[in-house]
């Protein structure tokens, strides 16, 4: 699928739904060339990663899952294939994704064991939510820049850094009913160009969903996540929240064509 006083200024510049298309035809040169920046940036290749993710409901009650994660570059297209191994009624559950650059459809797939069944994500179901989570079949793939229009709005801190607010809007229909977003504000760290935080407006219904980068390092040089949070709310109201937590980070570790196959995601580790 980018500071209290952070959120303070979003709200100050939020918009109403009606003309953001008209709004949208005014891209900003400086703006744009930031997130060019942020597409290119150095994300590493051929990883390894165990994940921790944390779905809480809106009365705080809590769900945890572990994960394993693969990810291997193919050009510029990515591919990455997740497999949960706990609790029991989702283990040997399995996502495979092929996310490829420039307009051609991603491609999705999520393997049930209970039910012994492949299925693919159709492309009108993946703004649809991933495994329960506030993470959506389409956030884990990432936005393509010529896509929308991008305009500066502010300089800020986000946790004693400067940070970028860019304002990011669907060129087309097709963008917002294919990702689920109306629009999003998102901060960009001015020294090393990772989306630290983010503010997405919902497709459909009156959702605001909030990503915020709690923890940033470097490991091999590269810049890397090691937790985000995804916050849905509705007004002031935290509806759900899901918490990804990457230990064990490994780049450049030896990953075989056959890793990213429907075979191997059916058959598991």
């Amino acid at each position: 699928m980018w500071a209290k006083r952070a959120f303070i200024v979003v709200l100050s510049v939020m918009v109403t739904v009606t003309g953001l298309f008209t709004q949208a035809k005014a891209d900003n040169p400086k703006a744009r060339e930031i997130m060019e920046k942020v597409d290119v940036r150095d994300d590493g290749d051929n990883i390894i990663s165990d994940v921790e993710m944390i779905l809480i409901d809106k009365k705080g009650k809590k769900r945890e899952r572990e994960m394993k994660m693969f990810s291997k570059d193919y050009g510029e297209d990515v591919y990455r294939l997740i497999f949960f191994l706990k609790p029991p009624d989702v283990k040997d559950t399995a996502f495979l994704t092929y996310d490829y650059d420039g307009e051609k459809d991603d491609d999705q797939w999520l393997h049930l064991p209970a039910l012994r069944k492949t299925k693919r994500i159709a492309s009108d179901n993946k703004t649809s939510s991933f495994m329960g989570s506030d993470f959506s079949y389409a956030d884990m793939t990432k936005r393509e820049p010529e896509n929308y229009n991008f305009k500066l709005l502010n300089e800020l801190d986000v946790r004693g850094h400067k940070c970028w607010l860019i304002e990011s809007i669907p060129k087309t229909k097709k963008i917002v009913d294919d990702y689920g977003y109306k629009k999003f504000l998102v901060f960009v760290r001015q020294d090393n160009y990772v989306v630290v935080r983010s503010v997405g407006w919902v497709n459909k219904g009156n959702d605001l969903k909030y990503m915020d980068v709690k923890r940033l390092k470097k490991i091999n040089n590269i810049w890397t996540r090691l937790e985000v949070t995804m916050t849905t709310k509705r007004g002031k109201a935290t509806r759900h929240k899901t918490i990804l937590r990457y230990n064990n980070v490994k780049y450049n570790q030896d990953l075989s064509d056959d890793t990213f196959t429907v075979r191997t995601m059916e058959k598991g580790l």
